[in-house]
């Protein structure tokens, strides 16, 4: 049996494992705004894990294309207090930053159990002070910052390119001595790529997780490249476009999925799971 070292627990990854998101931040794409007060930040949390979510991603600084800068000091004042509240819910708890010193106070927090890095540990002391702390990782592929990464995405081998970045990332935390079970991989959708780079790394997700050498958590829900395929430009308008997504990655491989509409995604992979 496979399972995922995530801090406080050790989670099985027999099924696809749902991460539910829960953005404290103003001007995330999707659900900006909606979830930064700390009260409807814990209700909304509470509504995720009714739903059926696995571990909760707790992010405060938005990653979205163009996405205006944020200090590690504002970001810490959003995660902390809904980070802090949530530990005594006995769920896995996921910190979605890139910033060492955001990882640093919530991991003296005790309030984490998963590093969630869309720059895959290479801010500067990162890799050191998530090496010796009792957490899961995931790291991700990026081209790019958020600010500039969507105006020319360019690879001449998309698959390999990010395939080896990761496996080039986890490779260095092995070297500092992070045990496999505690690694992820994500492929990191919509963070440089066009809708064409996201389509070859969907259809090639179990060869992706051969290159990496590890499980891969996917996030694609709500995300442009879903509006382009369906001409739906409001984010919050595709539902189902998002539970296709998280189907078809489940489908290919996919060992921990990262959603907004926890509950219908839930069902969906239920019925698939139904059939054996």
């Amino acid at each position: 049996m496979s399972v995922f070292a995530c801090g406080r627990f050790s989670l099985s990854l027999e099924r696809p494992l749902l991460m539910g998101i829960l953005n404290v931040t103003p001007d995330s794409f999707s659900d900006g705004g909606s979830y930064n007060r700390l009260d409807a930040a814990l209700a909304h949390a509470e509504r995720l894990l009714a739903d059926g979510a696995d571990i909760l991603d707790i992010g405060g600084e938005s990653t979205r294309p163009g996405a205006p800068y944020v200090s590690p000091e504002e970001e810490l004042q959003r995660v902390l207090p809904v980070l802090q509240r949530l530990a005594a819910l006995q769920v896995p708890l996921s910190l979605d930053t890139r910033r060492t010193s955001v990882m640093r106070a919530a991991l003296q927090a005790g309030a984490v159990d998963l590093i969630n890095d869309v720059s895959a540990l290479e801010d500067d002391g990162a890799l050191a002070l998530v090496a010796a702390a009792n957490v899961g990782i995931c790291l991700m592929h990026k081209q790019g910052n958020p600010d500039t990464m969507q105006q020319q995405p360019d690879y001449a081998d998309v698959v390999q390119e990010v395939g080896g970045y990761l496996a080039r990332r986890i490779e260095l935390c092995l070297a500092q001595g992070i045990a496999r079970d505690r690694l992820l991989a994500d492929p990191g959708f919509g963070f440089g790529k066009t809708l064409q780079h996201n389509l070859e790394l969907l259809r090639a997700l179990p060869q992706l997780e051969a290159l990496a050498g590890a499980p891969l958590l996917v996030g694609m829900s709500r995300k442009s490249m879903l509006g382009a395929i369906t001409g739906e430009p409001q984010p919050d308008q595709r539902l189902g476009a998002s539970v296709a997504a998280a189907l078809l990655a489940a489908q290919r491989g996919a060992k921990v999925i990262r959603v907004h509409d926890v509950k219908a995604t839930h069902q969906a992979l239920q019925v698939w799971q139904a059939l054996g």
